[in-house]
């Protein structure tokens, strides 16, 4: 039986600037459109040079997406004040959600892997993992000690993780899925937000009296 080698990703002096190049040429021409020569001219790097950081393009794309939505996170964590009330947490968290998804960014890459996800399954998988399963766990993370602490009436956290994000993307996802980013204002994404927080605080909340 043939063994299988794991790829890995090798970091070195011009690791940065080849992850700059490609975000670039990734975000402009989709993941099947991005061709070797053209990130390496972007990126300022000889082709040798690239394949020695990312020997295939799929990794390259994982690391870019694991960057971003890590330091998307990073940024609400280091926010999060202990002093802090539930609702002004969780509108933090929620505007950041949107936040994200409105950035070029965030809509090229969702445009892109829900584009070419069935093509490639493997990078819309890995897409997720480093994506919206992070924010997911983090949330999750964050509610339970809620819930400890007797801020929330929580018994499935997953389940309420979920359905904050979702409630948080409401006004925002089909929009961009269908093109119709040109409709959303961001004085309207912030109130399609607060009725997140007033609709999770209502079902999670606890009653006071």
């Amino acid at each position: 039986m043939a063994q299988v080698v794991e790829q890995v990703v090798r970091r070195g002096r011009k690791f940065d600037q080849v992850l700059a190049g490609a975000r670039t040429i990734f975000l402009r021409d989709g993941f099947d459109g991005a061709s070797v020569d053209d990130i390496a001219r972007q990126a300022g790097v000889s082709k040798a040079t690239l394949y020695a950081y990312f020997p295939d393009k799929q990794l390259l794309f994982k690391e870019i997406c694991s960057q971003e939505c890590l330091r998307q996170t990073q940024e609400v964590e280091a926010e999060i004040d202990p002093a802090m009330t539930v609702e002004a947490m969780l509108m933090l968290a929620g505007v950041r959600i949107a936040g994200f998804l409105m950035s070029d960014f965030g809509q090229n890459a969702c445009r892109l892997v829900i584009g070419e996800g069935a093509r490639f399954p493997e990078l819309a998988r890995d897409f997720y993992r480093n994506g919206p399963a992070l924010v997911h766990d983090r949330l999750a993370h964050h509610l339970h000690h809620l819930a400890q602490n007797g801020q929330l009436q929580i018994d499935d956290l997953d389940l309420a993780a979920d359905q904050f994000i979702q409630l948080c993307k409401a006004s925002i996802l089909e929009k961009l899925v269908f093109r119709m980013d040109h409709h959303l204002r961001e004085d309207r994404v912030r109130q399609s937000v607060q009725g997140a927080v007033e609709m999770f605080m209502a079902r999670y909340g606890v009653q006071r009296g």
